[in-house]
């Protein structure tokens, strides 16, 4: 059994349960349902979560359940850290002990404009969700992962899903910015703490992608991108978002951890 904040490898008590369980935060549609999909389909059992529960939850881990894996509702607010091992408890109960935890819910800013009109409320929410969410609830997994007894049968991961943001600046939302610069971090941070654990850490960082949160910009991300902002000349969509993950949480880029993975067709690419 590995201690809690032990460097030591992984212990390799062939009793524990052999399935993949990932946890996945923000997880009722959008780019959080396609990483959800996409693993149920590489075969991982799933715990779904989102801010509160809903009808549109409870059909997407229905929806998930059509793939033969098990899967389970875990509502609940991702900014109250209180919350937080009760809904990484119950996930497991349901389901085994967690392998994978993925970071995925956040959220915009409350109006884009100038930035020497961003208010504190507005900076405090994204904080709250982006950035010291993400903190704690990383560090609630990696606790439980790192007290528990873990199979070399299968592939230990924590995926934060930042932003492009973390490191391009966009001054009409420069709370989202910061916040997802703090995120960046976290992945950075949990990557080092986790590495002789044998635990993969890595920071996707999505562009532009049609979903829900970004419909109201999608027109003005499409002419864009048909500007040539975009080296590939389309926008990402959340199923994309979803097969890089599970690639990552499947162990299928070895030797690596900490790195920004910029799903982001090129946007950020050095030109002149």
């Amino acid at each position: 059994m590995i201690s809690a904040y032990s460097h030591s490898t992984m212990g390799q008590d062939m009793t524990v349960k052999t399935r993949q369980v990932a946890f996945i935060t923000g997880g009722a549609r959008g780019i959080g349902f396609e990483i959800a999909a996409k693993l149920a389909q590489a075969g991982f059992d799933i715990a779904l979560n989102d801010y509160q529960d809903s009808a549109a939850l409870q059909a997407s881990v229905a929806r998930l359940k059509g793939w033969g894996v098990n899967a389970v509702a875990v509502p609940g607010d991702v900014a109250d850290i209180s919350l937080h091992d009760r809904m990484l408890a119950r996930a497991e109960h349901e389901l085994g002990p967690l392998t994978t935890f993925v970071n995925n819910a956040g959220v915009s800013v409350t109006s884009r404009g100038d930035l020497l009109d961003v208010t504190p409320e507005s900076y405090d929410r994204c904080q709250a969700v982006n950035a010291r969410a993400t903190f704690f609830l990383c560090q609630a997994f990696a606790r439980r992962l790192l007290a528990g007894t873990c199979s070399p049968e299968l592939h230990y991961s924590l995926i934060v899903v930042s932003s492009s943001n973390a490191s391009a600046a966009s001054i009409n939302r420069g709370e989202y910015c910061v916040s997802k610069a703090g995120a960046a971090m976290v992945a950075k941070l949990f990557a080092s703490r986790l590495a002789r654990a044998g635990v993969q850490v890595f920071d996707i960082q999505p562009g532009l992608i049609a979903t829900e949160m970004t419909q109201p910009s999608l027109a003005i991300y499409q002419q864009r991108v048909d500007e040539g902002l975009t080296l590939l000349p389309e926008l990402g969509t959340p199923a994309q978002m979803g097969t890089i993950v599970t690639t990552l949480a499947s162990g299928g880029m070895p030797y690596l951890t900490g790195q920004v993975i910029s799903a982001d067709g090129g946007m950020l690419v050095s030109r002149f």
